[in-house]
Protein backbone atom coordinates (compact mmCIF):
# COMPACT_ATOMS: atom_id res chain seq x y z
CA UNK A 1 0.00 0.00 0.00
CA UNK A 2 1.68 3.17 -1.24
CA UNK A 3 -0.95 5.92 -1.37
CA UNK A 4 -3.77 6.50 1.09
CA UNK A 5 -6.33 9.24 1.56
CA UNK A 6 -8.06 10.74 4.60
CA UNK A 7 -11.37 12.57 4.72
CA UNK A 8 -13.52 13.93 7.53
CA UNK A 9 -17.26 13.65 6.96
CA UNK A 10 -20.35 14.86 8.81
CA UNK A 11 -20.38 17.30 11.70
CA UNK A 12 -17.05 18.51 13.04
CA UNK A 13 -15.82 17.94 16.59
CA UNK A 14 -12.76 18.14 18.79
CA UNK A 15 -10.02 15.63 17.98
CA UNK A 16 -10.30 15.38 14.20
CA UNK A 17 -6.96 17.10 13.57
CA UNK A 18 -5.30 14.82 16.13
CA UNK A 19 -6.58 11.79 14.22
CA UNK A 20 -5.36 13.12 10.86
CA UNK A 21 -1.97 13.88 12.39
CA UNK A 22 -1.68 10.39 13.84
CA UNK A 23 -2.63 8.76 10.54
CA UNK A 24 0.02 10.72 8.69
CA UNK A 25 2.87 9.95 11.09
CA UNK A 26 2.04 6.24 11.29
CA UNK A 27 1.67 5.92 7.52
CA UNK A 28 4.79 7.92 6.72
CA UNK A 29 7.17 6.83 9.46
CA UNK A 30 6.19 3.17 9.72
CA UNK A 31 5.24 2.29 6.14
CA UNK A 32 6.62 5.06 3.92
CA UNK A 33 3.20 5.83 2.47
CA UNK A 34 2.16 8.97 0.64
CA UNK A 35 -0.83 10.50 2.41
CA UNK A 36 -3.43 12.76 0.78
CA UNK A 37 -5.89 14.87 2.74
CA UNK A 38 -9.21 15.08 0.87
CA UNK A 39 -10.75 18.54 1.25
CA UNK A 40 -14.30 19.16 2.45
CA UNK A 41 -15.33 15.56 3.00
CA UNK A 42 -16.49 13.61 -0.03
CA UNK A 43 -16.72 16.86 -1.99
CA UNK A 44 -12.97 16.77 -2.62
CA UNK A 45 -13.31 13.52 -4.58
CA UNK A 46 -16.52 14.52 -6.35
CA UNK A 47 -15.56 17.89 -7.75
CA UNK A 48 -13.26 18.44 -10.72
CA UNK A 49 -10.46 19.14 -10.49
CA UNK A 50 -10.05 17.00 -7.40
CA UNK A 51 -9.56 19.00 -4.21
CA UNK A 52 -6.84 17.54 -2.00
CA UNK A 53 -3.44 18.23 -0.47
CA UNK A 54 -0.44 15.99 0.00
CA UNK A 55 0.33 15.95 3.71
CA UNK A 56 3.89 16.38 4.95
CA UNK A 57 5.81 17.05 8.14
CA UNK A 58 5.33 20.81 7.85
CA UNK A 59 1.55 20.37 7.77
CA UNK A 60 1.66 19.36 11.42
CA UNK A 61 4.41 21.66 12.68
CA UNK A 62 1.95 24.20 14.09
CA UNK A 63 -0.97 24.04 16.46
CA UNK A 64 -3.24 21.56 14.69
CA UNK A 65 -3.10 19.02 17.51
CA UNK A 66 -4.85 21.39 19.89
CA UNK A 67 -7.23 23.01 17.41
CA UNK A 68 -10.90 22.14 17.20
CA UNK A 69 -12.68 21.28 13.97
CA UNK A 70 -10.90 19.85 10.95
CA UNK A 71 -8.38 21.72 8.83
CA UNK A 72 -9.35 19.54 5.86
CA UNK A 73 -12.94 20.76 6.03
CA UNK A 74 -16.07 18.63 6.11
CA UNK A 75 -19.67 18.56 4.96
CA UNK A 76 -22.91 17.17 6.32
CA UNK A 77 -25.19 18.47 3.60
CA UNK A 78 -26.02 14.95 2.45
CA UNK A 79 -25.53 15.87 -1.22
CA UNK A 80 -24.85 12.24 -2.09
CA UNK A 81 -28.42 11.44 -1.11
CA UNK A 82 -29.96 13.81 -3.62
CA UNK A 83 -32.13 11.58 -5.82
CA UNK A 84 -31.49 13.48 -9.02
CA UNK A 85 -27.71 13.43 -8.57
CA UNK A 86 -26.90 10.31 -6.60
CA UNK A 87 -25.70 8.18 -9.54
CA UNK A 88 -23.52 10.90 -11.02
CA UNK A 89 -22.00 11.89 -7.69
CA UNK A 90 -21.30 8.30 -6.73
CA UNK A 91 -19.55 7.75 -10.05
CA UNK A 92 -17.54 10.95 -9.64
CA UNK A 93 -16.47 9.92 -6.15
CA UNK A 94 -15.42 6.45 -7.30
CA UNK A 95 -13.57 7.84 -10.30
CA UNK A 96 -11.91 10.45 -8.07
CA UNK A 97 -10.59 7.75 -5.73
CA UNK A 98 -9.06 5.82 -8.62
CA UNK A 99 -7.88 8.95 -10.43
CA UNK A 100 -5.91 9.90 -7.34
CA UNK A 101 -4.37 6.44 -7.37
CA UNK A 102 -5.40 5.61 -3.82
CA UNK A 103 -4.72 2.16 -2.41
CA UNK A 104 -6.92 2.89 0.59
CA UNK A 105 -9.08 5.56 2.20
CA UNK A 106 -9.62 6.33 5.90
CA UNK A 107 -13.00 7.85 6.69
CA UNK A 108 -13.41 9.78 9.94
CA UNK A 109 -17.16 10.07 10.41
CA UNK A 110 -20.34 9.03 12.17
CA UNK A 111 -22.73 6.20 11.41
CA UNK A 112 -24.44 8.11 8.60
CA UNK A 113 -21.19 8.79 6.74
CA UNK A 114 -20.06 5.20 7.21
CA UNK A 115 -23.33 3.83 5.89
CA UNK A 116 -23.24 5.93 2.72
CA UNK A 117 -19.55 5.45 1.95
CA UNK A 118 -19.58 1.72 2.61
CA UNK A 119 -22.22 1.24 -0.09
CA UNK A 120 -20.22 3.37 -2.54
CA UNK A 121 -17.02 1.51 -1.65
CA UNK A 122 -18.60 -1.82 -2.54
CA UNK A 123 -19.79 -0.48 -5.88
CA UNK A 124 -16.48 1.08 -6.83
CA UNK A 125 -13.96 -1.32 -5.25
CA UNK A 126 -12.76 1.28 -2.76
CA UNK A 127 -10.63 0.01 0.10
CA UNK A 128 -11.91 1.82 3.18
CA UNK A 129 -11.40 1.86 6.94
CA UNK A 130 -13.50 4.01 9.27
CA UNK A 131 -12.80 5.91 12.49
CA UNK A 132 -15.85 6.85 14.61
CA UNK A 133 -16.31 10.50 15.51
CA UNK A 134 -19.42 12.03 16.96
CA UNK A 135 -20.09 14.27 19.93
CA UNK A 136 -23.31 12.26 20.41
CA UNK A 137 -21.36 9.06 21.28
CA UNK A 138 -24.15 7.00 19.72
CA UNK A 139 -22.11 4.56 17.59
CA UNK A 140 -22.95 1.26 19.24
CA UNK A 141 -19.79 -0.73 18.57
CA UNK A 142 -17.45 1.57 20.51
CA UNK A 143 -17.49 2.79 24.10
CA UNK A 144 -16.31 6.23 23.03
CA UNK A 145 -16.14 8.18 19.77
CA UNK A 146 -13.85 11.11 18.99
CA UNK A 147 -15.41 14.41 20.09
CA UNK A 148 -17.66 13.19 22.91
CA UNK A 149 -15.31 13.98 25.76
CA UNK A 150 -14.70 17.51 24.46
CA UNK A 151 -18.44 18.18 24.13
CA UNK A 152 -19.06 16.96 27.69
CA UNK A 153 -16.23 19.12 28.97
CA UNK A 154 -17.67 22.23 27.28
CA UNK A 155 -21.13 21.55 28.70
CA UNK A 156 -19.69 20.97 32.18
CA UNK A 157 -17.77 24.26 32.05
CA UNK A 158 -20.99 26.01 31.01
CA UNK A 159 -22.78 24.55 34.03
CA UNK A 160 -19.96 25.72 36.29
CA UNK A 161 -20.37 29.24 34.94
CA UNK A 162 -24.16 29.17 35.12
CA UNK A 163 -24.08 28.05 38.73
CA UNK A 164 -22.65 31.36 39.90
CA UNK A 165 -25.30 33.47 38.21
CA UNK A 166 -28.03 31.05 39.32
CA UNK A 167 -27.01 31.60 42.95
CA UNK A 168 -26.70 35.37 42.51
CA UNK A 169 -30.25 35.76 41.22
CA UNK A 170 -31.97 32.74 42.82
CA UNK A 171 -32.89 31.51 39.38
CA UNK A 172 -33.27 28.22 37.58
CA UNK A 173 -30.69 28.11 34.80
CA UNK A 174 -31.54 25.78 31.93
CA UNK A 175 -28.78 24.51 29.67
CA UNK A 176 -29.77 22.93 26.34
CA UNK A 177 -27.10 20.65 24.91
CA UNK A 178 -26.63 18.72 21.68
CA UNK A 179 -26.70 14.95 21.32
CA UNK A 180 -29.07 14.19 18.46
CA UNK A 181 -31.42 11.40 19.67
CA UNK A 182 -29.16 10.27 22.52
CA UNK A 183 -28.79 11.75 26.00
CA UNK A 184 -25.13 10.93 26.66
CA UNK A 185 -23.87 14.54 26.69
CA UNK A 186 -26.71 15.75 28.92
CA UNK A 187 -26.34 12.85 31.36
CA UNK A 188 -22.56 13.01 31.69
CA UNK A 189 -22.26 16.79 31.88
CA UNK A 190 -25.23 17.02 34.23
CA UNK A 191 -23.60 14.70 36.73
CA UNK A 192 -20.20 16.39 36.38
CA UNK A 193 -21.68 19.90 36.63
CA UNK A 194 -23.91 19.28 39.64
CA UNK A 195 -27.24 19.59 37.85
CA UNK A 196 -30.46 19.20 39.83
CA UNK A 197 -32.52 18.07 36.83
CA UNK A 198 -31.34 16.13 33.76
CA UNK A 199 -33.75 15.51 30.90
CA UNK A 200 -32.82 13.04 28.16
CA UNK A 201 -34.83 11.63 25.21
CA UNK A 202 -34.72 8.06 26.50
CA UNK A 203 -36.52 8.66 29.81
CA UNK A 204 -39.99 10.14 30.11
CA UNK A 205 -40.39 13.20 32.32
CA UNK A 206 -43.20 15.46 33.41
CA UNK A 207 -43.35 19.17 34.10
CA UNK A 208 -45.01 18.24 37.38
CA UNK A 209 -42.01 16.07 38.26
CA UNK A 210 -39.59 18.92 37.52
CA UNK A 211 -41.62 21.39 39.59
CA UNK A 212 -41.85 18.94 42.48
CA UNK A 213 -38.06 18.69 42.49
CA UNK A 214 -37.60 22.47 42.43
CA UNK A 215 -40.18 22.98 45.18
CA UNK A 216 -38.50 20.32 47.30
CA UNK A 217 -35.26 22.27 46.95
CA UNK A 218 -36.98 25.50 47.99
CA UNK A 219 -38.17 23.80 51.18
CA UNK A 220 -34.51 23.25 51.98
CA UNK A 221 -33.91 26.95 51.33
CA UNK A 222 -32.13 26.22 48.04
CA UNK A 223 -33.56 28.87 45.73
CA UNK A 224 -31.39 28.25 42.67
CA UNK A 225 -31.11 25.23 40.37
CA UNK A 226 -29.41 23.86 37.29
CA UNK A 227 -31.37 22.00 34.61
CA UNK A 228 -29.72 20.21 31.69
CA UNK A 229 -31.91 19.20 28.76
CA UNK A 230 -30.87 17.30 25.62
CA UNK A 231 -32.00 18.86 22.35
CA UNK A 232 -34.10 15.81 21.33
CA UNK A 233 -36.22 15.77 24.48
CA UNK A 234 -39.88 16.01 23.49
CA UNK A 235 -42.59 18.27 24.80
CA UNK A 236 -45.14 16.64 27.09
CA UNK A 237 -47.44 16.09 24.12
CA UNK A 238 -44.80 13.87 22.53
CA UNK A 239 -43.67 16.28 19.82
CA UNK A 240 -40.07 17.32 19.20
CA UNK A 241 -39.13 20.99 18.99
CA UNK A 242 -37.76 21.38 15.46
CA UNK A 243 -36.79 24.43 13.44
CA UNK A 244 -37.33 24.26 9.68
CA UNK A 245 -35.20 26.52 7.51
CA UNK A 246 -35.68 27.99 4.05
CA UNK A 247 -33.31 25.48 2.48
CA UNK A 248 -35.51 22.65 3.74
CA UNK A 249 -33.24 21.53 6.55
CA UNK A 250 -34.80 20.63 9.86
CA UNK A 251 -32.85 20.92 13.09
CA UNK A 252 -33.53 20.20 16.72
CA UNK A 253 -33.52 23.14 19.09
CA UNK A 254 -35.75 25.05 21.47
CA UNK A 255 -36.79 22.50 24.09
CA UNK A 256 -35.01 24.58 26.74
CA UNK A 257 -37.34 27.52 26.11
CA UNK A 258 -40.35 25.20 26.29
CA UNK A 259 -39.26 23.85 29.68
CA UNK A 260 -38.62 27.38 30.97
CA UNK A 261 -42.02 28.64 29.83
CA UNK A 262 -43.78 25.69 31.43
CA UNK A 263 -42.03 26.19 34.75
CA UNK A 264 -42.61 29.96 34.84
CA UNK A 265 -46.27 29.64 33.87
CA UNK A 266 -46.94 27.25 36.77
CA UNK A 267 -44.64 28.62 39.50
CA UNK A 268 -42.97 31.80 40.71
CA UNK A 269 -39.56 30.38 39.72
CA UNK A 270 -37.61 32.58 37.32
CA UNK A 271 -35.79 30.74 34.52
CA UNK A 272 -33.11 31.64 32.02
CA UNK A 273 -32.09 29.46 29.07
CA UNK A 274 -28.69 28.92 27.45
CA UNK A 275 -28.38 26.81 24.29
CA UNK A 276 -24.76 25.80 23.77
CA UNK A 277 -25.14 24.75 20.15
CA UNK A 278 -21.94 24.55 18.13
CA UNK A 279 -19.76 25.71 21.00
CA UNK A 280 -19.64 21.99 21.80
CA UNK A 281 -18.28 21.18 18.35
CA UNK A 282 -15.64 23.84 17.88
CA UNK A 283 -13.82 23.72 21.22
CA UNK A 284 -10.16 22.67 21.48
CA UNK A 285 -10.05 18.90 22.06
CA UNK A 286 -9.54 17.57 25.55
CA UNK A 287 -6.53 15.41 26.38
CA UNK A 288 -8.75 12.31 26.28
CA UNK A 289 -10.01 13.10 22.79
CA UNK A 290 -6.48 13.79 21.52
CA UNK A 291 -5.25 10.48 22.93
CA UNK A 292 -8.22 8.47 21.63
CA UNK A 293 -7.95 10.07 18.18
CA UNK A 294 -4.21 9.36 18.02
CA UNK A 295 -4.69 5.71 18.99
CA UNK A 296 -7.51 5.31 16.45
CA UNK A 297 -5.35 6.82 13.70
CA UNK A 298 -2.46 4.42 14.29
CA UNK A 299 -4.76 1.40 14.33
CA UNK A 300 -6.60 2.49 11.17
CA UNK A 301 -3.36 2.72 9.17
CA UNK A 302 -2.32 -0.72 10.41
CA UNK A 303 -5.66 -2.14 9.22
CA UNK A 304 -5.07 -0.77 5.72
CA UNK A 305 -1.54 -2.14 5.61
CA UNK A 306 -2.78 -5.58 6.68
CA UNK A 307 -5.48 -5.54 4.00
CA UNK A 308 -8.30 -5.55 6.56
CA UNK A 309 -10.83 -3.37 4.74
CA UNK A 310 -14.46 -2.49 5.44
CA UNK A 311 -13.60 -2.18 9.13
CA UNK A 312 -14.18 0.43 11.83
CA UNK A 313 -11.76 1.09 14.66
CA UNK A 314 -13.40 0.91 18.09
CA UNK A 315 -12.61 1.30 21.79
CA UNK A 316 -13.91 -1.53 23.97
CA UNK A 317 -12.94 -2.44 27.52
CA UNK A 318 -9.85 -0.21 27.43
CA UNK A 319 -8.62 -1.80 24.20
CA UNK A 320 -8.47 -0.61 20.58
CA UNK A 321 -10.15 -3.21 18.38
CA UNK A 322 -11.80 -3.40 14.98
CA UNK A 323 -15.28 -4.44 13.91
CA UNK A 324 -16.95 -4.64 10.51
CA UNK A 325 -18.63 -1.43 9.41
CA UNK A 326 -21.92 -3.35 9.24
CA UNK A 327 -21.57 -4.26 12.91
CA UNK A 328 -20.59 -0.70 13.74
CA UNK A 329 -23.66 0.94 12.23
CA UNK A 330 -26.35 -1.65 12.98
CA UNK A 331 -26.64 -0.73 16.66
CA UNK A 332 -27.61 2.76 17.78
CA UNK A 333 -26.30 3.42 21.28
CA UNK A 334 -28.68 5.43 23.41
CA UNK A 335 -28.93 5.73 27.18
CA UNK A 336 -30.55 2.65 28.69
CA UNK A 337 -32.38 2.50 32.00
CA UNK A 338 -29.72 0.19 33.45
CA UNK A 339 -26.88 2.54 32.49
CA UNK A 340 -24.65 3.04 35.56
CA UNK A 341 -24.82 6.80 35.08
CA UNK A 342 -28.62 6.74 35.36
CA UNK A 343 -28.30 5.02 38.73
CA UNK A 344 -25.58 7.50 39.68
CA UNK A 345 -27.86 10.44 38.88
CA UNK A 346 -30.72 8.94 40.90
CA UNK A 347 -28.41 8.30 43.85
CA UNK A 348 -27.30 11.94 43.78
CA UNK A 349 -30.90 13.06 44.07
CA UNK A 350 -31.08 14.36 40.50
CA UNK A 351 -34.50 14.36 38.86
CA UNK A 352 -33.96 12.44 35.63
CA UNK A 353 -37.55 11.58 34.83
CA UNK A 354 -40.53 9.80 36.33
CA UNK A 355 -38.68 6.64 37.29
CA UNK A 356 -37.83 4.99 40.58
Amino acid sequence: MKKIGILTSGGDCGGLNAAIRSIFFRAKNKYGMTVFGIKNGTTGLVQRPLDFIELNQKTFSGYLLKQGGTFLGTTNKGSLKAKDKIVDQEKLLIDGYHQLGLDGLIIIGGDGSMNILQKIAKKGNLKIVAIPKTIDNDVGATDFSIGFDTAVNVATQALDNLHSTAVSHSRSMILEVMGRDAGHIALSSGIAGGADVILIPEIKYSIKGIINKLNEMKKRDVKHSLIVVAEAVKMENGKKVIHEFKDGQKRLGGIGEYIANQIMSKTDIECRVTALGHVQRGAPPTANDRILASAFGVYAVDLLEKGKFDKMVAYKNRKIIDVTINEAIKTYKNVERNDPLVETALSLGIYIGDIK
